[in-house]
């Protein structure tokens, strides 16, 4: 299965490699194809460097440490193409995840569990973390 996460979950896994986030990413990266989209990556650094400068080259040294499929996002996307979300901000987290064609959406972001997608599905880390410990 292809997985793709957002900037929240690896920002959490990040700065905390024994949370229950990184716990869903370790069990991801053993058993499915994680998927990353490029902006998702520019997002954690400009988050790391306006929130956590200090902590930049060891999420550099994360990013660099962990297998996965890079994705990159178009530049321009046409909002019409894909589902409404809430936030504008959210659509190239949404429209990577469908155009790399993930069978799965990792997020903290409750906006995306509202689309109630059929591909990818949509899970919250609290929520995947319970079906693969169920």
């Amino acid at each position: 299965m292809r997985v793709l996460v957002d900037t929240n979950i690896l920002i959490s896994a990040a700065l905390f490699p024994q949370g229950k986030v990184a716990r869903v990413l370790d069990y991801l990266f053993e058993t499915h194809t994680v998927v990353i989209a490029s902006y998702t990556i520019r997002e954690c650094e400009q988050v790391f460097l306006r929130k956590f400068p200090a902590k930049l080259p060891a999420f550099n040294l994360f990013l660099a440490d962990i297998d996965y499929e890079r994705f990159d996002t178009p530049a321009r996307l046409d909002p019409s193409r894909f589902p409404q979300i809430r936030d504008a901000g959210d659509l190239p987290i949404l429209a990577s995840a469908i155009l790399a064609d993930v069978d799965i959406l990792i997020s903290g972001d409750k906006d995306f569990e509202d689309l109630q997608l059929k591909k990818p599905l949509v899970f919250t880390p609290q929520k995947y973390f319970d079906l693969i410990n169920t």
